[in-house]
């Protein structure tokens, strides 16, 4: 499958789309210095085809790229960062526990 994910700052949100369609969704608060990842939804038709994580990591490396701190509230960004530990410096040290990383 694949997916173009692309940031929507007009909507909040990463979006996947597959073949025109959107597949999935990754929504985002963000602020100056810091970008809350809130919540991920991905449509029925393309769950366990790997669109989460997709998105997840075009969250997290775009937080990267402009220098933001992350604040994993999506229990499925959480649990990305959990399995792929080369993105738990984008959550401060001092936020880390808050978030159980």
């Amino acid at each position: 499958m694949a997916a173009e994910v692309r940031d929507n700052p007009d909507e909040h949100r990463f979006e996947a789309h597959v073949d025109g369609e959107l597949g999935g969704f990754l929504v985002y608060r963000q602020r100056p210095t810091l970008i809350a990842l809130v919540h991920t939804e991905v449509d029925d038709r393309f769950e366990g085809q790997g669109l989460g994580s997709e998105l997840a990591v075009a969250a997290l490396d775009s937080a990267r790229e402009r220098g933001l701190d992350v604040l994993p509230f999506c229990p499925f960004v959480n649990g990305y960062i959990k399995k792929h530990p080369e993105y738990l410096d984008l959550v401060a040290e001092e936020r880390r526990e808050a978030f159980d990383l």
